[in-house]
């Protein structure tokens, strides 16, 4: 065999290689839930779970306004997490008033209160586009040690999507039943999950307008807890100003304060939790304070 033969060998030889390793599926990471507290779900190239060190989140004290919310969600995470039975939640509600910051705050605060014990309670954030992946999340935490919250935020669904068909088995636990170490949180500005003018479509094109509607809506039915937001007043926005900058030390005159804050909600057309931290981190960037 010629030099030129051997070469042409190895060349087709590689192409054939490359080949075989695209059509292999990359093998999957171990997934370790004692890397992190909390964690993100990736479906592909293939599915693992990605250990996220340090979780963006507020401290439980500096969520103003939602009280009532605040106590339900941390009552029912604090049952999860000692092994009592806990609902599924869906917090849905007005934008911008702490839907997913409350979640990741109360996950933060009964972790902390079982640092002695131990801390177990994971929080693993799914997006809304992986949602049809969850049967296969959920084998991998059947039988974990670990308390799980499956965390997906601003979770809806649009005209022509079947996703939701398969979160209401999962919600409801199938065959299997949902894995007892394994809880579901979701927020969402819909409380029903989908926009309003695919429900009256619904109604009006199908040929039992009350049974379609319903098998929709029953979606948001498969969640125990149903915690709404509203829209803040303007004393609960300027609670939330106080409260930053209590804890964050940033020194301003108490009227130039209100007024500056009450002219930044004018200006965005809204009071929120959101709002009221994005002033904040323009005050904090003016008076040169590092927000840690």
């Amino acid at each position: 065999m010629s030099a030129s033969e051997l070469k042409s060998i190895v060349k087709s030889l590689k192409k054939i290689h490359k080949v075989l390793e695209r059509a292999v599926p990359e093998k999957a990471p171990k997934s370790d839930l004692g890397q992190a507290d909390g964690f993100v779900w990736h479906k592909d190239p293939a599915p693992y779970l990605q250990p996220v060190q340090s979780i963006n989140r507020v401290d439980l004290s500096l969520l103003q306004g939602i009280d009532r919310n605040r106590d339900m969600v941390l009552e029912n995470t604090r049952r999860f997490a000692n092994g009592f039975p806990a609902n599924n939640a869906l917090l849905w509600g007005a934008r911008g008033m702490g839907k997913s910051s409350l979640v990741k705050a109360a996950h933060a605060q009964v972790n902390e209160e079982k640092s002695g014990a131990g801390s177990n309670l994971k929080l693993i954030e799914i997006s809304r586009e992986d949602i049809e992946s969850l049967p296969t999340l959920m084998n991998i935490l059947r039988g974990r040690s670990e308390r799980c919250i499956l965390f997906c935020d601003d979770l809806s669904f649009d005209s022509g999507e079947n996703a939701y068909k398969s979160l209401k088995a999962i919600l409801d636990g199938g065959i299997e039943g949902r894995p007892e170490n394994v809880l579901f949180y979701a927020t969402s500005n819909r409380r029903h999950l989908m926009p309003r003018d695919m429900i009256e479509n619904e109604r009006s094109t199908a040929i039992n307008p009350g049974e379609s509607v319903q098998e929709k809506v029953s979606l948001s039915d498969r969640f125990g807890l149903w915690i709404g937001f509203h829209n803040c007043s303007q004393d609960d926005y300027l609670d939330m100003i106080n409260g930053y900058v209590a804890a964050y030390g940033i020194e301003e005159d108490a009227d130039e304060l209100r007024a500056s804050a009450l002219e930044w909600s004018i200006t965005r057309g809204s009071r929120s939790g959101r709002v009221a931290w994005q002033f904040i981190q323009d005050l904090a960037g003016r008076k040169g304070v590092v927000l840690r």
